[in-house]
């Protein structure tokens, strides 16, 4: 392959993966380009494979030095050390990964149920039934149900929507992952809710897999549609056929992901009763506790 070959696929692998992160936040175009100061064309310009040329030339320079791209971009705190930790994370192997992790973030890899503490997390696109299903499953098991997104807005006073405006996503992310850090002392047991895109932010979501037995509720795009619509968050009016490929691109960008929970409840076409039955069914089996009397531990987030 050519020098201006490598460029050419280079490119397109950059914008690939903005498009990859844009999407798994479930920004749009236009929204990224509001919050990043940058027109919607380039962006698109960018997502094409059509990057600045400065981003090539600078490419070469560090090429021409044998160093790494990423190293030349790294803020003040990228140290020797850090790159030693990286290359030597390039060849671990998945035990070594899983110990390194444990031992930065602090916790220990384990499973709900374990130590005492009776933990299910929920997660999926908005509309899957988070809250209603973890709302009724926890009832119907006597459980606290607690929502992420109201625990971040208590915690702080401010409403998801004014931590956004005040802090951006960056510092909601930080907020969320306090917040979900603080709940892994919860004892249980207990239902957590998440926002959809917890997994946009890698060291939360994998926080939220090594503390809780995580179920992803899965729906047809066209069905988290209609109960996004139901439920008054999506304007009666616009381009529904463009927001549903949207949504699409996010759900794509995000499967992978969610496929890594330990469990999946399909809630397409089948009405709550029954999303509700798969859901307890899924959890009493793994978690062999649920099937006991329920717990005193009854709260209402």
């Amino acid at each position: 392959m050519s020098g201006v070959e490598l460029e050419t696929a280079f490119l397109s692998e950059l914008g690939r993966r903005v498009r990859e992160a844009r999407t798994m936040r479930g920004l749009s175009r236009k929204l990224l380009s509001q919050t990043s100061g940058l027109s919607e064309r380039y962006i698109a310009q960018l997502e094409s494979g059509q990057g600045n040329v400065s981003i090539i030339l600078l490419r070469r320079v560090a090429n021409a030095m044998g160093v790494r791209l990423d190293d030349m971009i790294a803020g003040e705190e990228s140290t020797s050390e850090w790159r030693l930790i990286r290359d030597l994370l390039r060849d671990a192997s998945p035990e070594q990964v899983a110990l390194a992790k444990s031992v930065l973030s602090g916790t220990s890899p384990q499973q709900s149920g374990e130590n005492g503490g009776i933990r299910v997390a929920l997660v999926g696109l908005r509309g899957a039934g988070k809250s209603t299903l973890g709302r009724l499953v926890a009832e119907r098991l006597g459980w606290t149900f607690i929502e992420l997104n109201a625990e971040i807005e208590r915690e702080n006073a401010l409403s998801v929507r004014e931590i956004y405006a005040i802090y951006g996503q960056e510092g909601y992310r930080r907020l969320e992952q306090r917040a979900l850090r603080r709940l892994t002392g919860h004892p249980g047991p207990m239902i957590l809710a998440t926002s959809g895109s917890i997994v946009a932010e890698p060291l939360t979501y994998d926080l939220l897999l090594q503390s809780f037995l995580t179920i992803w509720l899965q729906a047809r795009p066209e069905e988290h549609m209609q109960r996004v619509r139901d439920q008054g968050h999506l304007e009666t009016k616009g381009d529904h056929a463009a927001a549903l490929d949207e949504l699409r691109a996010v759900l794509i960008s995000r499967e992978p992901h969610y496929a890594r929970s330990a469990a999946t409840v399909d809630t397409s076409d089948v009405p709550v009763a029954t999303m509700l039955d798969r859901l307890t069914s899924e959890i009493e089996a793994r978690i062999p506790a649920a099937r006991e009397a329920p717990s005193k531990d009854r709260r209402s987030a």
